[in-house]
C-alpha cells in the first residue's frame, strides 16, 4: 500500500477502517466531528459503508479511493466518512433502507450522500472509477443549484425510515393451536425447497442454519419425514460443496450458484457458530457420524485461526489474497500431484480435482460428489485405510496451503458474533459432550465480560481496547441466550444471575412499551436519524426473536411471568406474517414452537447431575430446560425438591406443576415425552 497519504483512520480500531488510512480521501469516522464540519462547510455528506472481508469494497478502494484524482473530488465537495458495517450496523441498517427505498439493489459498499442534517438523498453500491467520477460531479452540482430538490427527497426518506416495521406487521388476532402453525410454515418453505441439491430452489445459496433448526423442531412435533430428510440433504451437500473448507474446517458465507460449489470465499464467525448449532442438533437426531466430523473439524479450525490468545473470536477471514479472489484456497491439479505424490491420483478424483480445473484459470475448488461411504464401496477401500490417506492428505496440503499469502482477518471481536460462536459451542457440548467445547465458550464469555462489558452495559467491539461504541440489541440477546446455554451445560448459577442483569438492563434501555419489542439502539446511545427495530431474520437472525426466547426461558427459570407474558406478545402479534412468511421469520418460528408447547423443566439433584445431564443432552430435546444442583440451589423451583433416599433424582415439571420425582433416566424420558393436558 502507498503509504504517502495518512488520514484519520490511522486511529480507528476498526480493520476495515485502518485498511483505509493511507488512502488520499480525507476521510473521517462517523461522530460529531464529521457531522459538525458538514453543518459548518454547508457541504453534503458521503457515508462509504463496508467491511473488511467485502471483495467489491476492496475493488473501489483501489479503483477509485486510492487515486489521489479521484480522492480531491470527493475532497473538495463532501465530508467523507467510513463506516465499518459490522461494528456499525445501526448506520448500515438506515442507509441501506433508505437506498433501497428509492429502488436500488442494496449490497455493499453501500455508498450513500446526506445532507449536513443526516438525511439521505441518493445512494448505491459498487461504482465503476468513471460512474463514481461522474456520480460525485452531478450531486455536487444538483446540491449547488437544486438543493430545494434534494432537501425534500431527504425530508421523504426520513418520513419512510421513522416508520416501524412492527406496526406494519403485528396483528391482534385469536389464539391459534400450534401443530396447524407449524404445518402451514412447513407448507410454504417446502415449495421452494431444491430437492437435488437442497436448502432453497435460489442461487446465490446462503445456508440459512435457523431454517434447518426449525425443520428439526417441527420433525420433532410432527414426526413428518420428509422435513428431516430435506434438512438431511441439505446439510449433505452443504458439507461435500466447495463452500465448506474441505482440508481445514470452517464455512464460506455462501455459494455463487445454486450447488454449493463455488463459494464467496469470505469465511464468517456469525455463520460458523450457527453451523456447529446446526451440525450439531442434526447429530443429535441422526446420530450420523459426518455431521461430527463437521462440528470437530470447524472447531479446529476456529481455535486455530479464529482465537484470540485471551479466548475471545475474531470476525471475519476476508476471501481475498494478493488481490485474487479465492486465491489461498484453490489447487492445480499439478499442485496436488507434487505435495501428495502417490496419493495425488485417489484424492484428486475424492476431491474432484481435474487437469484443466473445474474453476478459473485452470484451478480447482475442492469438492464432493458423494458421501464417503459411497465413494470407498465404489472404489474397494477400507474404512480404516481411507482415513489414514485422507488424513495424511490434508495435513500435506495444509502445510502446503500455509507457504501462501495468508487472506486478511479481520481481528476485531464482535460481542452478538462471539454469543452466537459460544451458543455454537455449547449446542456441540450438548451433543458431544466434551469438555473442550465447554472450555472454550466459558473463556470467550468471561473474555467478553471483563474486556468488552462495564457491569450491564455491552459495548460493541474490541481490538487491543472496548471500542466506544455502546452495544445494540444483538449484542444483549445473543450473549443472554449464550448464558442461558452455558447454564444448562455447567449448572453455573452465575450465568443466569449474569443473564438476569442484562435482560433488565435490556428492558430498560431497549424496551418499547408502546408497541412491545426492542430497539434495535440503547435510549442512552448516540441518536441518530431513526430507530429502528429489528423483526426480520437475515443471514443472523433477528434479535427481537432471539429476546423473545430470552425472556420465556429466564421467565420460566426464574418465575418471571411478566417476561413470559411479554415473550408470548411478542410473537403474537406477529403470527399471522410467521406463519406466511417463515423463510425470513424462522427464529421467530423456532420461538413460536417454545412458547405454544411450553418448557419441560427438567430438575436434576444429587452428585451424578453432570452424568446425568451429559445423557439427556445427546438427545435432541428442544422443549426441555435443564436445571441441576449436586444439593441447593437458588433458583424458584429447586425449593423443596432434594435427593431423596441418598440417590441422584429427576424432577420433571410443567408449568410449575411436578411430577413423583424419579431416579432412573428411562422414567425420567416417559414424563418428558408425555403430552401435557392443555
Amino acid at each position: 500500500m502507498n503509504k504517502q497519504h495518512t488520514n484519520r483512520l490511522v486511529h480507528a480500531t476498526s480493520p476495515y477502517l485502518l485498511q483505509h488510512a493511507h488512502n488520499p480521501v480525507d476521510w473521517y469516522e462517523w461522530g460529531a466531528e464529521a457531522l459538525d464540519k458538514a453543518k459548518k462547510d454547508d457541504k453534503p455528506l458521503l457515508v462509504s459503508i463496508g467491511y473488511s472481508s467485502c471483495h467489491w469494497c476492496h475493488v473501489m478502494e483501489r479503483e477509485s479511493f486510492e487515486s489521489p484524482e479521484i480522492a480531491k473530488v470527493m475532497n473538495d465537495f463532501f465530508v467523507c466518512i467510513k463506516v465499518d458495517r459490522e461494528e456499525r450496523p445501526d448506520i448500515d441498517q438506515i442507509y441501506m433502507e433508505a437506498v433501497q427505498a428509492l429502488g436500488i439493489h442494496g449490497g455493499w459498499p453501500l455508498n450513500v450522500f446526506i445532507t449536513p442534517d443526516q438525511k439521505p438523498f441518493f445512494g448505491g453500491t459498487y461504482f465503476t472509477p468513471q460512474a463514481w467520477v461522474q456520480v460525485l460531479t452531478n450531486i455536487n452540482r444538483a446540491f449547488t443549484a437544486n438543493r430545494q430538490q434534494l432537501e425534500e427527497t431527504g425530508e421523504q426518506l426520513s418520513v419512510h425510515l421513522a416508520h416501524s416495521d412492527v406496526s406494519r406487521f403485528m396483528k391482534n388476532e385469536a389464539a391459534t393451536a400450534l401443530i396447524p402453525d407449524v404445518k402451514t410454515m412447513y407448507a410454504a418453505l417446502e415449495k421452494h425447497f431444491d430437492k437435488e441439491w437442497g436448502g432453497m430452489d435460489r442461487a446465490p445459496k446462503f445456508v440459512m442454519p435457523s431454517v434447518w433448526r426449525f425443520l428439526l423442531r417441527y420433525y420433532h412435533l410432527t414426526g413428518d419425514a420428509s422435513a428431516l430428510r430435506h434438512v438431511q440433504r441439505t446439510l449433505d451437500k452443504v458439507a461435500e460443496g466447495g463452500i465448506y473448507d474441505q482440508i481445514r474446517g470452517g464455512f464460506a458465507r455462501y455459494a455463487v450458484d445454486g450447488y454449493w460449489f463455488a463459494p464467496h470465499f469470505e469465511k464468517m464467525l456469525y455463520d460458523n457458530g450457527q453451523l456447529l448449532s446446526l451440525y450439531a442438533e442434526a447429530y443429535t437426531v441422526t446420530k450420523d457420524e459426518s455431521y461430527k466430523k463437521i462440528v470437530y473439524e470447524s472447531f479446529e479450525w476456529l481455535t486455530a485461526e479464529m482465537t484470540h490468545p485471551d479466548g475471545g473470536f475474531f470476525s471475519a477471514l476476508d476471501a481475498d489474497s494478493e488481490g485474487d479472489e479465492g486465491k489461498y484456497y484453490v489447487w492445480t491439479q499439478a499442485e496436488l500431484q507434487d505435495t501428495l505424490g502417490s496419493d495425488a491420483d485417489i484424492i484428486s478424483e475424492y476431491f474432484q480435482v481435474t487437469p484443466g480445473g473445474n474453476w478459473e484459470h485452470g484451478n480447482n475448488i475442492l469438492n464432493r460428489k458423494q458421501r464417503d461411504e459411497d465413494f470407498l464401496k465404489q472404489k474397494k477401500i477400507a474404512q480404516n485405510d481411507w482415513q489414514r490417506i485422507l488424513e495424511a492428505a490434508k495435513e500435506k496440503l495444509l502445510r502446503r496451503r500455509a507457504e501462501r499469502v495468508r487472506p486478511g482477518l479481520d481481528d476485531k471481536i464482535l460481542t452478538a458474533w462471539n454469543a452466537i460462536t459460544v451458543i455454537g459451542l455449547m449446542d456441540a457440548f450438548a451433543a458431544f459432550d466434551d469438555p473442550r467445547f465447554v472450555e472454550a465458550a466459558q473463556r470467550n464469555m468471561r473474555f467478553i465480560l471483563s474486556q468488552v462489558a462495564d457491569g450491564e452495559i455491552l459495548y460493541r467491539s474490541f481490538k487491543g481496547k472496548r471500542s466506544s461504541t455502546m452495544g445494540f440489541l444483538d449484542d444483549y440477546a445473543f450473549t443472554v441466550h449464550a448464558m442461558i446455554k452455558l447454564y444448562q451445560g455447567t449448572f453455573d448459577e452465575s450465568w443466569i444471575s449474569s443473564a438476569d442483569a442484562l435482560t433488565t438492563h435490556a428492558l430498560e434501555h431497549f424496551y418499547d412499551v408502546n408497541e412491545k419489542f426492542f430497539y434495535y439502539t440503547s435510549n442512552a446511545a448516540e441518536k441518530l436519524i431513526s430507530r429502528k427495530k429489528e423483526i426480520f431474520d437475515n443471514v443472523i437472525p433477528s434479535s427481537n426473536a432471539v429476546m423473545a426466547q430470552n425472556l420465556y426461558a429466564l421467565g420460566t427459570i426464574l418465575d418471571r411471568e411478566e417476561w413470559k407474558r411479554m415473550a408470548e406478545e411478542m410473537t403474537s402479534s406477529l403470527n399471522d406474517l410467521i406463519r406466511s412468511e417463515p423463510n425470513y421469520m424462522s427464529q421467530w418460528a423456532i420461538a413460536v414452537t417454545e412458547i405454544k408447547k411450553g418448557f419441560k423443566e427438567v430438575l436434576l439433584v444429587g452428585r451424578g447431575v453432570n452424568s446425568l445431564r451429559a445423557q439427556l443432552q445427546r438427545e435432541f430435546h428442544p422443549y426441555v430446560l435443564l436445571q441441576g444442583a449436586t444439593s441447593t440451589s437458588a433458583l424458584p423451583l429447586f425449593e423443596g425438591k432434594t435427593a431423596m433416599d441418598g440417590q441422584d433424582t429427576i424432577y420433571v415439571c410443567e408449568q410449575k406443576t411436578c411430577q413423583l420425582p424419579v431416579h432412573s433416566l428411562e422414567d425420567a424420558r416417559k414424563q418428558i415425552n408425555a403430552e401435557s393436558e392443555k
